[in-house]
This record gives C-alpha cells, sequence and structure tokens, in this order.
C-alpha cells in the first residue's frame, strides 16, 4: 500500500483521493483517512528528499486539502443531522454515545468553548458523534464552525507533521509509517480518554 501511495503522490490525483477519503470519513468512520495522509506526507517528503521533486505534493497543500475536507465533512453531517427529523432523532436517543456528547456539546458551546469539538476529531468516530450530536441539538452554525475548522486544521497539521518528520527521519518506510500511525493512535487515545471522561459532579454544601 505504501508504494501504491508513494505512485500516486507523482499525480494531482493525489490531492483528491486524501480529500475524498477525509470527507467521507465522517460517515464511514473506518476509512482509513489518517493513515492516508501520513503516507502520502511520507511519501512525499521522502520523495523530496531524495531529490524527486517532480508531481510531490506540496506539504502545504497537502494540509490545507485535508484539513478543508474535514470541515466540509464536519458541516454535511452537521447539516444531515439538523434535518433528520424523528427517525434520526431517536437513533440519537438510542445511543448514550450520542446522547452524552449531544448533551456536553450543547453546554461546551453555550459557555462560548467549543475544545470538545476540537478533541473529538482526534478520537476514533468522536468526529462524527460530535458533528451529528450538534446538528441534532440545533446548535447554530456559527458556535459550531469555528470550532469545527480548528479541528480540522490541527487534525490535518497533526498528521501530516507526522507523515513528514516520518520520511524524513526514516525515508518511506513501512518503520516510518508505523511509527507515525502508532503517535497518530496514542493522540486518538488520549482523545476518546477526555471525551469519555465523565464531567466532574458539583460537591453538595
Amino acid at each position: 500500500m505504501l508504494e501504491s501511495v508513494g505512485a500516486l503522490t507523482g499525480s494531482p490525483w493525489i490531492y483528491a483521493v486524501v480529500a475524498i477519503s477525509v470527507l467521507f470519513d465522517v460517515f464511514v468512520p473506518v476509512l482509513p483517512s489518517g493513515m492516508l495522509v501520513i503516507m502520502a506526507a511520507t511519501a512525499a517528503t521522502a520523495a523530496k528528499t531524495a531529490g524527486v521533486p517532480q508531481g510531490v505534493p506540496d506539504i502545504l497543500l497537502l494540509t490545507l486539502c485535508a484539513a478543508t475536507a474535514s470541515v466540509l465533512g464536519d458541516l454535511a453531517a452537521f447539516r444531515i443531522a439538523w434535518r433528520g427529523g424523528e427517525r434520526l432523532d431517536r437513533a440519537i436517543a438510542r445511543s448514550r454515545r450520542l446522547t452524552s456528547a449531544q448533551e456536553r456539546l450543547g453546554t461546551a458551546l453555550a459557555r462560548g468553548g467549543g475544545v470538545l469539538v476540537v478533541i473529538a476529531r482526534f478520537a476514533p468516530a468522536g468526529r462524527s458523534i460530535v458533528s451529528l450530536g450538534a446538528g441534532a441539538a440545533h446548535r447554530k452554525v456559527r458556535e459550531f464552525l469555528p470550532w469545527s475548522v480548528l479541528a480540522g486544521i490541527a487534525w490535518a497539521g497533526y498528521s501530516v507533521a507526522l507523515g513528514y518528520f516520518g520520511g524524513q527521519w526514516l525515508g518511506a518506510t513501512w518503520l516510518a509509517t508505523g511509527v507515525s500511525l502508532l503517535a497518530l493512535f496514542a493522540a486518538g487515545a488520549g482523545a476518546a480518554f477526555l471525551v469519555r471522561r465523565p464531567r466532574p459532579s458539583a460537591s453538595a454544601g
């Protein structure tokens, strides 16, 4: 797979593949969008380090592509949940994760802070839960969008940086990809812990 992605970096299609993967990851969380971004950045950096600049995607453009697709996917899920109707409401009511996320996100946005949106972007399926929860709760777009943009930039920047430094230090190898993916999964595990951590209850008296 690494060789296939490396070959694809010689074509502008790499941007489309990354954008589509990241865009639809909000609906199908099993899509390896993070892995694809890391592998593309690793292959691009390793090729450039080896003196093969032809067709190598620009790291900044790759970051912007992934971040933009992330925000567009969030907004699509947000809008779908907003207009979902009674069927979606019932589905969310049956899901403890979606209900909890909906309540926590509503509280966070109402207080003027949406750090939960940023943290959840790194957690497995966290992006889907937060985007759908915000839409189903009929939060205002101006409350959700800035945090979605910040989350997309943070996630894309982190993923590309992992691939970049992996390619710089270890080249286009499975070791570089493995180390980068391990760091991505570690961030996801930490984010999942923070998202699921129960809110402290106010002490009586």
